[in-house]
């Protein structure tokens, strides 16, 4: 398999943004820049396409650069961040109309929504709000047409390829499977988001 090579970007004088084509491609360089701890570096943010390495002033872009000249596309499942399990009451508003699109029971839709490994690609739209790829295939729908004014703190849904916890009251337009009690964010804890890029999450019914 041919080595994944990003497109570097400066970023400022002390960041680099890296492009990339694929959510696998994101995970595996992002996995590649953790496992090279490279000790200048003082932030790293994984999005959907690209991933922002920032090092301290006077910093050594070089050797990140060098890290990320040529990833192994396997190195996504190299390091392996934290595993959580979120408990989930399966009565979301969108879980009969997610079962007939899938073309499946909602029993069907509870066993393979719980029955994946998720993992955290990149967190973002609001804090402690985590992209969670993993989600099987029947599942992958697209989200809604117009969005919900408010959608409730712990809502759990689905959107395209991600499963998402809602981490506070906020508008949303993704298909809402259940809830969860669990808090995703807390501005007073350390850290104050529940969930970090390359974390596993797998949902459990209650």
């Amino acid at each position: 398999m041919a080595p994944i090579r990003p497109r570097v970007r400066a970023c400022g004088r002390w960041a680099l943004l890296l492009e990339l084509d694929t959510a696998d491609e994101v995970a595996a360089t992002a996995a590649a820049l953790r496992d090279a701890a490279l000790p200048d570096v003082v932030e790293l943010v994984p999005a959907a396409r690209t991933v922002l390495v920032a090092v301290r002033p006077g910093g050594d872009l070089a050797a990140v650069r060098s890290a990320v000249s040529t990833v192994d596309p396997s190195s996504s499942g190299q390091t392996a961040g934290t595993l959580h399990t979120i408990p989930v009451v399966y009565d979301g508003e969108d879980l009969e109309f997610v079962a007939s699109t899938a073309g499946v029971s909602v029993d069907e839709v509870v066993a393979l929504h719980t029955g994946a490994e998720y993992t955290v690609d990149f967190c973002g739209f609001a804090p402690g709000f985590g992209y969670l790829s993993g989600l099987p295939e029947p599942l992958r729908q697209p989200r809604l047409e117009s969005s919900r004014p408010a959608v409730p703190a712990g809502s759990v849904g689905l959107a395209d390829v991600y499963s998402c916890v809602y981490p506070r009251r906020s508008p949303g337009g993704w298909r809402l499977l259940g809830r969860t009690d669990l808090v995703m964010f807390d501005a007073t804890a350390d850290p104050p988001a529940r969930l970090s890029p390359g974390d596993r999450v797998r949902f459990e019914a209650r």
